[in-house]
Parts: C-alpha cells; structure tokens; sequence
C-alpha cells in the first residue's frame, strides 16, 4: 500500500454553494420553490447543472439546510434569507477558494511506530 495515499480529497468550491450563496446574500428573501429556480436557472447557465434537476434539488436544499444550521441563513416560516454579514463572509471565502484553489499542508507521510517493549506481568503468589 502506497503510504503517501490518502482516501481523503480536497474539493474546489461548490457551484450550488456558491449560487446559493449569491442569491441569498441580496435583501430578498425565498421559498425553496423560488430560491431553487433562480439557483438552477444560474447553473444552467454556467453549464454547471449536472446530475438531473431533481437531484441537484435534493442537493440543494441540503445545502441550504447546512447554511441555516451554521446560522449564516434565517429561516422564517417558509422563507430563507441570508443573514448579511456571515453570508458576504461565506462569499469571500469561496471566492478566494475559487481563485486560489483549497489551501491545506500536505500530511507527513507514515512512519512506523516502533512497538512498545512489553511489561513484565507481576504474578503475585498467593500465601
């Protein structure tokens, strides 16, 4: 086994992320139904759609729920809005990953770890 593998990647920005993200950084707030067709008809015109319209809804609204559970959207009822200043940080830093690609150390490859000497069992007698 190749010792510098690592079953874990490092992913570019999300293209549902980042509409979503564009879409609920402005003042108005969505349904699902409305906030999905504005981020689909933005995809479909990055050619970025793929995998099926109701799939990529699925993916979509678990991403959404992602962002109202890191508290950087507001859900209302039905409607989501971004809550302004954590959504324009979110912004910047999946710009800054789409134009400098993701950032992370490389891990140190393997090393074998010696093995510990054994302890003597103590056996205790019985008297």
């Amino acid at each position: 086994m190749n010792s510098n593998f690592s079953s874990f990647s490092r992913r570019g920005p999300d293209n549902v992320t980042e509409e979503l993200v564009a879409v609920l950084s402005g003042p108005k707030s969505y349904e699902f139904k409305a906030l999905f067709l504005v981020v689909h008809d933005a995809l479909r015109a990055r050619n970025a759609a793929s995998g099926g319209e109701e799939m990529l809804r699925l993916r979509a609204y678990e991403k959404l729920q992602n962002l109202v559970g890191q508290g950087q959207v507001k859900k209302t009822g039905k409607q989501y809005k971004g809550v302004r200043k954590s959504i324009l940080l979110l912004a910047e830093s999946l710009r800054d990953l789409r134009a400098n690609g993701p950032s992370f150390t490389p891990r140190p490859p393997f090393a074998k770890k010696k093995a510990a000497p054994a302890e003597k069992e103590v056996v205790k007698a019985k008297g």
